[in-house]
């Protein structure tokens, strides 16, 4: 007998509908509980966030900016949109894939362990790749790297064999082309 459909997004048949990527910029009221009240949204159906960046835009109004990068159908996206629409503290929300104009950066740290040839590689790399050296020892370095999710996932891999030991990542700030703004 097969599984009772729950309504959850884990329990999903077959015949479930194309998964896309979304950015998602929120405007909200800075006070306590407003992410957690947005996340909860995704978390309640079974959606997971692929990165999420806050920070407060404008002290006088007291605003946040919420960037939410999640992989789902664009119908259940569509019903997040909406109903963060509706939450009290939202100003706005902007699915910043849908305009195809945006801008997106995340900042990357990565700690890499070597000596000789792997060490002279690594800083070859780093170079090609425009990453900055703000830490040096002589058994590591710490490079620093803005760039696209993919570019930084691409110096990821390359690191890995020439002895990779810890990566810091402040997930996507993305902002869209063009004189507008976000309206509040």
């Amino acid at each position: 007998m097969p599984p009772l459909p729950t309504g959850s997004a884990y329990f999903m048949d077959d015949a479930h509908p194309p998964l896309a990527r979304h950015t998602l910029a929120i405007l909200v009221d800075n006070e306590p509980g407003v992410l957690a009240r947005v996340i909860g949204l995704f978390s309640g159906r079974g959606y997971n966030i692929d990165s999420l960046t806050v920070s407060e835009v404008s002290h006088e109004s007291h605003l946040s900016r919420i960037t939410i990068v999640t992989t789902g159908p664009d119908g259940v996206v569509d019903q997040i949109k909406s109903q963060l629409d509706r939450l009290v503290p939202v100003h706005s929300v902007v699915d910043l894939t849908l305009t195809g104009k945006a801008l997106e950066r995340e900042l990357l740290l990565v700690k890499v362990r070597g000596k000789g040839d792997d060490r002279v590689e690594a800083l070859r790399i780093a170079e090609a790749f425009r990453a900055r050296v703000i830490d040096a020892t002589t058994e590591s370095f710490v490079f620093e790297l803005t760039g696209k999710p993919d570019k930084l996932d691409q110096f990821i891999s390359l690191m890995v064999p020439l002895g990779l030991v810890e990566v810091a990542r402040t997930g996507v700030a993305a902002i869209a082309r063009g004189p507008e703004g976000m309206a509040a």
